[in-house]
């Protein structure tokens, strides 16, 4: 048995949901899960659909197929993903390690199907950690002279392990435009807050000065412009005027492992679609 995953986005139109599982069905597929959402405002259609097949097929044929009997003609964004291809994800990091811990913690326990070739660092505080999980670790500095090569370090090491997507766990460097565009939609970050508020260093000492009542992270994709990608998950935990500052990092650091993880399993899982900075997501 052998599954595929489709994503497509298009026009809204009668008729693509039959035609679309029809020809699944042709193929002596089993659709085991289907689940579509219309964006009335803009009139786009966006569904995701998991098929199960349980005789031999071939993934190139079967996205030529696809392609010209359905896609094109409904004019689609679409991808069509074979499920035991596992994906390759690369860790970027700086100094924080709690993000880190955790992503690890759940991928030796089997809950992130996924690959970790390498883990990037522009500091050495966090190599002790990757030897422990037996994970290679690679030292890149970056200052203010070295960035051209640094941006070249990172590129060459991404090429060499083909890695899908990139997690920045709390990696204190902002991306750049080029790593971004040779990765659309495929560098995830965690921010400390709930986008835009609260910017900056110290985001806790901030919000215990304003009295706020919640504080939260916002886990996003990475775009040119800082901290304004498409945003895949979020969540807060409520605070009062007894919480201290200290109380307010631990609090916020236990929502940014949490939230982090949500936002890397559904992108794993391919559950997540992009449109006009705008996430898509189906549960």
């Amino acid at each position: 048995m052998a599954k595929v995953t489709l994503l497509i986005n298009c026009k809204d139109k009668s008729g693509i949901i039959a035609t679309v599982t029809n020809f699944f069905h042709a193929r002596k597929g089993n659709i085991v899960y289907i689940d579509q959402y219309v964006d009335t405002e803009n009139g786009i259609f966006f569904m995701r659909l998991e098929n199960e097949f349980y005789t031999e097929f071939d993934i190139t044929e079967l996205r030529r197929e696809f392609g010209k009997e359905i896609a094109e003609i409904y004019n689609m964004n679409w991808k069509l993903f074979a499920e035991e291809r596992i994906l390759k994800m690369a860790i970027f990091v700086s100094k924080y390690d709690h993000c880190l811990y955790d992503i690890l913690g759940r991928y030796r326990a089997g809950e992130l199907n996924v690959e970790i070739p390498f883990i990037l660092s522009n500091h050495t505080d966090l190599a002790p950690i990757a030897k422990a999980f037996e994970i290679p670790f690679y030292h890149v500095p970056v200052t203010k002279t070295t960035k051209a090569q640094t941006e070249a370090k990172q590129l060459e090491l991404l090429q060499q392990f083909e890695i899908d997507f990139i997690v920045l766990a709390r990696y204190m460097q902002i991306i750049s435009d080029q790593l971004i565009s040779e990765y659309p939609n495929n560098i995830i970050n965690i921010h400390h807050s709930f986008l835009p508020a609260f910017a900056g260093a110290k985001p806790y000492h901030s919000a215990y000065k304003r009295g706020v009542k919640i504080i939260g992270a916002t886990c996003h994709y990475v775009t040119a412009e800082l901290d304004a990608g498409p945003i895949i998950e979020q969540d807060i935990a409520r605070i009062s005027h007894s919480h201290s500052i200290k109380d307010l990092i631990l609090k916020g650091r236990d929502l940014e492992k949490i939230v982090f993880s949500r936002g890397i399993k559904l992108h794993i899982q391919r559950k997540t679609m992009v449109f006009n900075n705008k996430t898509i997501i189906f549960t």
